[in-house]
């Protein structure tokens, strides 16, 4: 009865920030921001963090834009993690702006939580995860190693305890051939685009011999520079993605040899760089998942069971999961039909909808606080299940 009463207590404590926690998820969606830029999200939200009671240390980890917002000094710390960047031209086609607002109004419910029972809650300011993998910088900058558990909701368009997330590898290609005139003397020529065509033909090639839960995709950054010129340069971004890191070394391999293969065969000169930064995985603690779950479940929310053929992506989530125990669940803000990274989700990320969402991811984090740090024996079982006594 002692949970249900904290519980309540932190369900009130969400809504009487609605109004807040609304009109910060607009300002970032109508101002979106990229990643490392995100110079207004981060400072409405260290604001309102300062203002209600937590300290605040912004640029952390050598990011200008991330942030660490602390309220409580003791252990257990749990992390509730901000992500506040926008996509090119389509804005916050990701729901951003929620999961930003949420977090914010899960660690300012949590207060009263810390002050009745031991522990701390922080806010981390996460920034990039669209483009540059943030969170990847700041797991190597040690940013998560007082950290007991993490969580993040994301919007979409299910209701889910947990989500999968492959790890992924970025592949830079070049190639570098001879200009000629293309039709006055063509045979002087080697042709830099035909290469990179030999090399995307393989990798389709290749699709078909791959494990169902891999992805090999990407597109071409340079083509030529006119249709009379045999293209002395070509270039390409690839993403090769798999659900563990194992089979991911063994694809990239085979990738690669797509693009060596096509370097022969034209005579252009290859040239090639992995990204130092590789999205993890995604590591889903179960037994954290369950609570989140049911928390959600009580605010009224049908929740699906974990479907693996569903949000197959990668976020640098995935890196945080593989040193912390972590969660990163999903809430429905609009129909099964209009898919993430779209302008109609976009639109959805500031209607009424997205506002709901916001508020029961945010409820539901809180709650979930209360069953980590009000629950005894729960944070060992987390912790067990992680691998870590």
């Amino acid at each position: 009865m002692e949970i249900e009463k904290l519980k309540l207590e932190v369900k009130d404590s969400v809504e009487l920030q609605r109004q807040q926690l609304v009109q910060l998820s607009l300002n970032i969606h109508d101002n979106p921001e990229l990643g490392l830029k995100e110079e207004k999200a981060s400072a409405w939200l260290t604001s309102y963090l300062e203002g209600s009671g937590f300290h605040v240390e912004r640029g952390i980890v050598g990011l200008t834009t991330a942030f660490r917002a602390t309220y409580g000094q003791r252990s257990p710390r749990i992390a509730l993690l901000a992500e506040y960047d926008a996509l090119p031209k389509i804005g916050h086609g990701c729901g951003h702006n929620i999961i930003a607002a949420s977090a914010v109004g899960a660690g300012v419910a949590s207060k009263s939580i810390i002050d009745q029972l031991r522990g701390s809650v922080v806010v981390l300011g996460t920034p990039a995860e669209e483009s540059l993998g943030g969170k990847i910088d700041m797991v190597k900058a040690g940013a998560f190693e007082e950290i007991d558990v993490a969580m993040l909701v994301h919007p979409n368009s299910r209701n889910m305890p947990t989500q999968g997330a492959l790890a992924c590898a970025i592949l830079e290609v070049e190639f570098f051939g001879r200009p000629a005139h293309a039709a006055a003397q063509p045979h002087r020529g080697i042709n830099a685009l035909d290469a990179l065509i030999l090399a995307f033909t393989s990798i389709n090639s290749l699709r078909q011999h791959i494990r169902g839960d891999a992805r090999i995709h990407g597109i071409i950054t340079d083509g030529g520079e006119a249709p009379n010129i045999v293209p002395a340069h070509s270039a390409a971004v690839f993403f090769v993605r798999a659900l563990d890191d194992d089979y991911l070394a063994e694809l990239k391999n085979k990738v690669l040899n797509c693009f060596t293969g096509a370097s022969v065969a034209s005579g252009a000169r290859l040239e090639y760089r992995w990204s130092d930064k590789t999205y993890s995985p995604m590591k889903s603690n179960m037994t954290l998942a369950e609570l989140f779950k049911q928390n959600l479940e009580s605010l009224g929310r049908q929740v699906k069971a974990v479907d693996p053929r569903f949000g197959l992506g990668s976020t640098d989530m995935g890196n945080v999961s593989q040193v912390v125990p972590s969660i990163h669940p999903t809430i429905a803000i609009a129909p099964p039909q209009i898919l993430i990274h779209t302008p109609e989700f976009a639109a959805a990320a500031a209607s009424e909808a997205g506002h709901a969402g916001l508020m029961d991811a945010a409820k539901a984090m809180a709650m979930t606080v209360v069953d980590i740090l009000g629950q005894p024996g729960i944070l060992d079982k987390i912790k067990q299940e992680f691998g870590h006594v």
